[in-house]
């Protein structure tokens, strides 16, 4: 029996190894792809390298401005450096896409403006978060605002699709908003939409936050396009209180994950912060490899 056993564990750690050699390998190369929540902190994001903006939706691409309007922010993003590759913020609170004040024709043609300018300008992912616009109002139906939100993200999921442009359901802490706060949570509802244009962000504060396990990134492998990262007590940048995010780099590298990873943090002097946040995440990733 023992020789058998030993036969079946050869034969099975050999397919093991003939498994990993055929196809492409994969690199985890995020340490190369971190980018910074934004367009205003461009001359440090550069001075340190990184390899991108993230952008405010409606800051900068302005959806209920005309185009005119929108101008000098679009010249702006053909110019800026690194260049601008997502962004968040998606509604002003005033626009409501769950509950009895809903306006989901005003936040249809908002979001159609905001796609079209993202693709405009080569913005590849939207992220939405909208705590002010999401939360279900006490009393309201629970079942009846998930499926607003989901008909709502089915009405401009062929729009995004148009536009090249992915919609990310940014998933929440409780302490800002009572609907879609973990990543399964958001993955599934992108599911329920049927589009390959609606998907998920994993906040690693926000995840933190929420106690969720990295499991849950795993689970969510499917839908998930991009990341933010901050430190969890105080939202500080990685580095300052010496946070530990290796298991949630180990749960990404378990995917595959081959996106991006924006610092969404609070920061008291960016440019001594900025570099340290760099290299701590850096050195974090590094020692995964």
């Amino acid at each position: 029996m023992r020789a058998k056993h030993l036969l079946l564990t050869t034969i099975t750690l050999a397919g093991a190894v003939l498994f990993q050699n055929c196809g492409p390998q994969y690199s985890f190369n995020l340490d190369e792809h971190l980018g910074i929540c934004g367009t205003g902190h461009a001359e440090a994001a550069k001075a340190a390298g990184l390899d991108y903006l993230e952008a405010n939706v409606t800051g900068f691409l302005m959806p209920e401005n005309s185009d005119e309007e929108f101008a000098a922010n679009k010249a702006l993003a053909a110019t800026i450096t690194p260049p601008i590759y997502s962004a968040n913020g998606f509604f002003p609170g005033d626009i409501k896409i769950v509950g009895p004040e809903a306006d989901i024709e005003r936040a249809v043609k908002y979001s159609q403006t905001a796609l079209r300018r993202a693709s405009e300008i080569g913005i590849k992912i939207l992220v939405l978060g909208s705590s002010g616009s999401r939360s279900i109002p006490e009393g309201f139906s629970r079942e009846e605002a998930r499926k607003q939100f989901i008909d709502f993200l089915k009405r401009i999921a062929p729009d995004a699709e148009k536009n090249g442009v992915i919609v990310a359901i940014e998933p929440l802490q409780t302490e800002e908003t009572n609907f879609i706060n973990t990543v399964p949570e958001g993955a599934q509802i992108a599911r329920e939409t049927g589009s390959e244009y609606i998907a998920v962000i994993a906040d690693l504060f926000h995840m933190a936050r929420m106690k969720e396990p990295p499991e849950d990134i795993i689970n969510s492998a499917d839908k998930l396009v991009h990341c933010h990262i901050a430190e969890v007590d105080e939202r500080t940048a990685p580095g300052v209180k010496g946070d530990d995010f290796t298991p949630y780099l180990k749960a990404l590298k378990s995917i595959k994950y081959d996106g991006r990873m924006s610092f969404e943090c609070s920061w008291q002097d960016i440019g001594t912060q900025l570099p340290k946040a760099i290299q701590t995440m850096r050195e974090q990733i590094q020692s995964i490899k």
